[in-house]
């Protein structure tokens, strides 16, 4: 039984808690808040588990074998490090770090301690996602030409991020995992609506040298939530709608091919509309197969789907989505 501490209790925190105490595998022994009303809420609902204001209390604790940090990112690197400096393993929130500096140093410490350190990128759980990974390994769609993704919402502003770094690690995390290339540049543009000068609108596009290209608008301003993302294969095209509660996922037969009339120079498009397919996807909930994956991954030392490799391509991209936004949308070249 991996014994477990949980540092923040805000608005994720529930959500690791019930997980994490159905699991087998774990035993959530202290769960720590800097607000006694959240610690209240903990004593009614888990006798079993002691809450702490202060997450000393956690990481000093030398019974304690792994920790899951859900705090505002700028607290991330600071208790991850003094975590993995204690012996502890270490799952982070998205994002990972406020840099892809802190977050090379949370894996060098990982690596040389012999500790898990992994991202909670939940949606790559989902049972939608695992199936369109599938559809896209079988050939199902065809190469893969274009990503274009959507995730727009009322609110939550955030005071130390901008919407970017909010909302796009999910579907950035999902699109290095479908696609399996690295990107070569990205450009990024956005507006500040607050004093605060943190985007709250932003538009990422992402250049790949295969000439694939992945999109994401984010955005806390919309009138309606939608979490959208529409995936385009040279066979096949997918739509899937995470905001649908049960036919997330639906396969166009449709496409294009283009031919190129040389005698009358003109570009012909011949189009192709065939049937729609909505395959059957697990129900089974992405938090719960996260944790078990992070139990293995201490258990037997099983590489997890969000490993620490995905957290670090977020947070590269994050960062120079953050340089662009400064340059005024300019192309950053990826290292």
């Amino acid at each position: 039984m991996i014994k477990l501490g949980i540092i923040g209790f805000g608005y994720w925190g529930p959500n690791l808690v019930r997980n994490f105490s159905g699991n087998k595998n774990f035993q959530v022994v202290k769960v720590a808040d800097n607000r006694q009303e959240r610690l209240d809420i903990i004593k009614r609902q888990y006798p079993n588990i002691i809450p702490v204001l202060d997450s000393e209390d956690i990481l000093n604790d030398p019974s304690i074998d792994a920790v899951a940090i859900a705090t505002p990112v700028f607290a991330h690197f600071k208790l991850a490090k003094q975590a993995l400096q204690k012996g502890k393993h270490v799952l982070l929130e998205k994002p990972m770090t406020s840099s892809s500096q802190e977050a090379e140093e949370l894996i060098n410490l990982s690596l040389a301690k012999g500790l898990s350190l992994m991202v909670d990128h939940t949606f790559l759980y989902t049972g939608a996602v695992q199936k369109i990974k599938q559809l896209i390994d079988t050939d199902t769609i065809g190469q893969v030409k274009y990503l274009d993704s959507t995730r727009i919402n009322l609110g939550l502003f955030q005071p130390d991020i901008n919407v970017l770094w909010d909302l796009a690690p999910h579907d950035i995390s999902i699109m290095a995992h479908l696609v399996g290339e690295k990107p070569y540049s990205l450009n990024a543009s956005g507006v500040s609506h607050t004093k605060n000068g943190l985007e709250n609108i932003a538009f990422l596009t992402v250049n790949f040298e295969s000439g694939f290209i992945a999109h994401f608008n984010c955005s806390w301003t919309s009138p309606v939530k939608i979490r959208l993302m529409l995936i385009g294969g040279d066979k096949k095209m997918i739509v899937f709608n995470d905001v649908e509660p049960t036919e997330k996922i639906k396969i166009y037969d449709t496409g294009y091919n283009v031919k190129n009339d040389e005698e009358k120079q003109k570009l012909l498009v011949d189009y192709r509309t065939g049937d729609i397919f909505i395959p059957k996807t697990p129900s089974t909930e992405a938090l719960a197969l996260m944790v078990e994956d992070f139990g293995q991954s201490i258990l037997v030392k099983r590489t997890p789907v969000a490993d620490y490799n995905s957290g670090l391509s977020v947070i590269k991209i994050l960062e120079a989505s953050s340089e662009s936004l400064k340059g005024q949308g300019k192309e950053i070249i990826l290292k």
